[in-house]
């Protein structure tokens, strides 16, 4: 039994990793809800380049943000591989568009590294850590902090209409 409270205890948490560039990311497993291919997508008037507008997922609206563009990274022509990837933020499910999705990921807490200090105006608020796994590093998102409260707040309404 003391086992199982130990291993709890170790913060090792599973991260769904995926690409964008050249670079990946991850983000926690337990805030995803589903992986999906490119569908097509609406866009809703007056709201940022990187709100992509909204799809229609089984009855329900969920607004779509091209990660690359939230990442002021330029845009990529669509392909095979790229999807989306629904994710749970604060009750509320929005899809994150990504170059393609790698793997599940078990990071250990002593593989993840505090995110650098990279100075003043870069906001590095939204990166949970640096993981350092299978020789290469994992930039790991906390989704919840990718958009900001006010932006959160528009996607909340797009996705109650």
């Amino acid at each position: 039994m003391e086992a199982v409270a130990t291993k709890n205890a170790v913060n090792d948490e599973k991260f769904l990793t995926f690409s964008l560039g050249k670079e990946e990311y991850g983000v926690e497993i337990l805030k995803v809800r589903e992986i999906i291919g490119i569908m097509d997508i609406t866009t809703v008037p007056q709201s940022p380049d990187y709100m992509k507008g909204v799809i229609n997922l089984r009855g329900k609206v969920i607004p779509i943000i091209d990660l690359r563009l939230k990442f002021s990274m330029p845009e990529a022509e669509l392909t095979q591989e790229t999807c989306i990837i629904v994710v749970e933020v604060n009750n509320t499910l929005i899809g994150v568009i990504v170059d393609s999705v790698s793997e599940v990921m078990d990071i250990k807490s002593e593989e993840i590294e505090e995110t650098p200090n990279f100075g003043h105006g870069i906001d590095t608020n939204f990166i949970k850590g640096l993981g350092k796994t299978k020789g290469k590093i994992v930039i790991l998102l906390d989704i919840a902090k990718v958009l900001s409260s006010v932006e959160l707040e528009m996607v909340e309404e797009i996705a109650a209409k």
